[in-house]
């Protein structure tokens, strides 16, 4: 990418940091068409969409960044996220999709630790205090705790991880 796309973007980066979405969405738009499916700009947009609410929009984004960055588990997980609350997604469908990324990230604590909120959110919560270690045992354990404690999706076991 190369002016006057690079400063659209980074002014719809910095509106999207100031939380104006509509000032962001209107300087994607002008950015060439010929690279609106730019890695890039398309990142850009999962953000702007997932901060504006617009899951289905969010999780269209993040479907199209898993097929061109698809060593990038943050994609994944944002694909998940979105569908979990996109009309007609749900906990099953974001489920799912960690599933399906979990043999691609066998180490990657986040992936672990979604699957253990959607696992508790469905009330398996055997599954949900599998998938909850496996993210300590691969990640900081103390952070996982803390973020854990935190995350209103494992309240059910905020007493067993040290909670109240």
């Amino acid at each position: 990418m190369e002016p006057p796309d690079t400063f659209h973007l980074s002014a719809a980066i910095g509106w999207m940091e100031l939380g104006n979405c509509q000032e962001a969405h209107e300087e994607l738009g002008q950015i060439s068409p010929a690279l609106h499916a730019h890695p890039d700009v398309l990142a850009a947009r999962l953000e702007i969409c997932s901060k504006a609410g617009q899951w289905d929009k969010a999780a269209e984004t993040a479907r199209a960044l898993v097929q061109i960055r698809r060593k990038e588990p943050q994609f994944w997980i944002s694909l998940a996220y979105a569908t979990r609350r996109m009309p007609g997604g749900g906990l099953p469908q974001a489920q799912e999709i960690l599933m399906n990324a979990r043999p691609l990230f066998p180490k990657h604590p986040l992936i672990a630790y979604n699957l253990a909120c959607y696992s508790c959110q469905r009330g398996n919560l055997e599954a949900a205090r599998y998938w909850l270690k496996t993210a300590s045992d691969l990640g900081n354990a103390n952070a996982v705790k803390v973020m854990a404690l935190n995350d209103l999706d494992l309240k059910p076991l905020w007493k067993e991880i040290g909670g109240s």
